[in-house]
């Protein structure tokens, strides 16, 4: 069983920037995939990006691409989420996943395609 803790969230002013941590820990960790979804209150839980954990390549959500930057630390398990120039919409509590079998291009951006996830940690962006 892979546990991922989540820490770095706050409450920031608009324009301001987190860095949210996500490490994860257990008995085995092997993970292909690694990233960050996010719940409003009232919303589905929706993508915002992703890390493939071998090869470093990222994918983003259209309404944070340019503004968040996701990386990872192999050595430390730990996956990162730069938040740059934030708004209020994205005020949200904000999950890690792992995915712990390879997945194709179009199945990086679903939810169901993700195995285990973190309790989550709020971010608050004020206006």
């Amino acid at each position: 069983q892979v546990q991922l803790v989540e820490s770095g969230g706050g409450l920031v002013q608009a324009g301001g920037s987190l860095r949210l941590s996500c490490a994860a820990s257990g008995r085995t960790f092997n993970s292909y995939t690694m990233g960050w979804f996010r719940q409003a209150p009232g919303k589905e839980r929706a993508f915002v990006a992703t890390i493939r954990w071998s090869s470093g390549r990222t994918y983003y959500a259209d309404s944070v691409k340019g503004r968040f930057t996701i990386s990872r630390d192999n050595a430390k398990n730990t996956v990162y989420l730069q938040m740059d120039s934030l708004k209020p919409e994205d005020t949200a509590v904000y999950y890690c996943a792992t995915a712990k079998t390879p997945l194709p291009d179009v199945l990086v951006r679903l939810r169901s395609s993700y195995d285990s996830w973190g309790q989550g940690t709020q971010v608050t962006v004020s206006s």
